[in-house]
């Protein structure tokens, strides 16, 4: 892939980029109006040499509007393209079927994960997934209740889980 289109969207935490194939899959999104160093999360094989803005991504930029506004949903049928290995592959798809409102701690998505004992595992998958929001890490946190890490800020996490309540 040569070439890639984002948008960054105005949102109540602050811009929001996403990056997406041709296709309309997101390959990186977050909190952020750099899209550059999204770019630079996307697995090499599949990351674009160049980036397009454009005004709007269609269907990604609609959900990214209609979420912030309160349709939790929004996100959900919207295709996401990562690559790793057989477990993150794994462990991405498992975030996705996290329901909004319910967020899990990082043992209990390692058990869901399939990997009970492999907290530290499951915990890579989050800090390396590039498409916040679509695979929606923010859902999980510590043991006890604290937020854990977040690439775009634990001010981000604690908006979303608050608005996922």
């Amino acid at each position: 892939m040569t070439t890639a289109d984002f948008t960054v969207i105005d949102t109540p935490i602050g811009p929001f980029t996403a990056v997406a194939a041709a296709d309309g899959a997101v390959l990186a999104s977050g909190w952020t109006a750099d899209a550059e160093n999204l770019r630079l999360l996307i697995h090499p094989l599949l990351r674009p040499a160049e980036l397009r803005r454009r005004d709007s991504l269609g269907a990604i930029s609609q959900a990214v509007i209609d979420y912030h506004a309160g349709d939790l949903t929004a996100i959900d049928p919207i295709p996401v393209r990562q690559r790793s290995g057989e477990f993150l592959l794994h462990a991405w798809e498992v975030l996705r079927k996290i329901p909004a409102g319910e967020p899990v701690t990082y043992t209990e998505y390692a058990a869901l994960s399939g990997r009970p004992a492999a907290t530290r595992a499951a915990a890579n998958a989050c800090a390396r997934n590039a498409a916040a929001l679509f695979v929606p890490c923010h859902r999980v946190f510590r043991i006890g209740g604290a937020l854990g890490g977040f690439r775009w800020g634990l001010e981000a996490k604690r908006w979303l889980l608050d608005h996922e309540a």
